[in-house]
C-alpha cells in the first residue's frame, strides 16, 4: 500500500491506528491524512517523521514539542525544525 491512499481512504481507516501506522511507514506523508487523533499518537507520529521528518508539520503541537519525536524528525531532515515548537529551537 502507498502512504497517500490514506487521502483517498474511508474515514474509519483514517482512524484505524494500525492500517494508518502501516501507511506512514511506507510514506510519512500519509499523516497529512490521518484522523486528527492519530496525529496526536506518539507511535504513529515517531514512525511517519522517521520515514520523512518534513512531515512534523501535520503532528499534534504536543508532539511537536516532544524531544524524542522532534529528534528524529530533525534526524530524517533538518528542515523538520521549523515546525518544532519554539521552545526546542
Amino acid at each position: 500500500m502507498y502512504g497517500f491512499a490514506l487521502e483517498y481512504a474511508d474515514p474509519k481507516l483514517k482512524a484505524d491506528p494500525a492500517f494508518v501506522l502501516a501507511a506512514v511507514q511506507k510514506n510519512g506523508r500519509a499523516l497529512k491524512y490521518a484522523d486528527p487523533e492519530l496525529k496526536a499518537d506518539p507511535k504513529i507520529v515517531l514512525a511517519a517523521v522517521q520515514q520523512n521528518g518534513w512531515v512534523l508539520k501535520f503532528a499534534d503541537p504536543k508532539l511537536q514539542a516532544d524531544p524524542e519525536i522532534v529528534l528524529a524528525a530533525v534526524q530524517q531532515n533538518g528542515h523538520a525544525l521549523q515546525y518544532a515548537d519554539p521552545k526546542l529551537k
